[in-house]
């Protein structure tokens, strides 16, 4: 079982290095164990421009149980306990749960991935669910003052950037969606591990079309 997610694990890390809204690093080269930081390249975020670090550990089963995800310098939010874990759907065990009322489609799944959970806790920074907080206060601040929640909040962005590697260079809205679009620009299919995978290219497909249609033709005269 261990095999089997070094492997996924791998093919998951060598992904996100080339993201720009992710930093990841293993932690002494420990397969199980990432530093992963959240890069927030959303300008409409109050949390524009913040490198958020966490860390993450993986069960030997992954994927079939959830990683844990920590953040080293906890926020001050409505779903992150003042230790730094958080409080989210996606990381809570398989299946539905009566007592907290989730359905099984909100939980961890074996199709989850580790991108799917960052996306997820970058979209909880800015959609907060306050009516079963893991900081009460957080909770009571947003709903009450919004103004001081957000003075909190740039406190927490301007001390995540101490975490930023020396020479690092951070992006930007602009830059993550210039990358991703030259990206998109110079993919091609030969880019894919077997064009076989595919079923062949359309012109076997219609040459097999075409030779089907005269053996038809010919039967009819007969």
């Amino acid at each position: 079982m261990a095999g089997s997610a070094d492997r996924v694990l791998m093919g998951e890390y060598k992904s996100l290095q080339k993201e720009t809204w992710t930093h990841v690093e293993l932690v002494n080269d420990n397969i199980f164990e990432w530093h992963v930081a959240l890069i927030v390249t959303n300008p409409d975020s109050i949390y524009y421009g913040g490198f958020f670090k966490a860390k993450m550990t993986f069960p030997k089963d992954y994927p079939y149980n959830p990683p844990d995800f920590k953040f080293l310098r906890p926020l001050f939010h409505p779903n992150i306990y003042p230790d730094g874990r958080l409080c989210i759907s996606i990381l809570h065990q398989p299946g539905e749960d009566a007592m907290s009322g989730e359905l099984a489609s909100e939980r961890w799944s074996p199709i989850q991935r580790v991108e799917t959970v960052l996306i997820s806790v970058l979209s909880l920074l800015d959609d907060a669910e306050v009516s079963s907080p893991a900081n009460v206060d957080a909770a009571v601040m947003l709903r009450k003052d919004k103004e001081a929640y957000k003075k909190r909040c740039k406190e927490d962005l301007d001390v995540s950037k101490k975490d930023i590697p020396e020479g690092f260079v951070m992006p930007t809205h602009e830059t993550a969606y210039a990358k991703k679009a030259d990206d998109e620009h110079h993919f091609s299919w030969s880019d894919s591990e077997d064009e076989a995978d595919f079923g062949g290219s359309d012109t076997d497909g219609d040459e097999e079309m075409a030779d089907e249609d005269e053996e038809d033709s010919a039967s009819d005269t007969e």
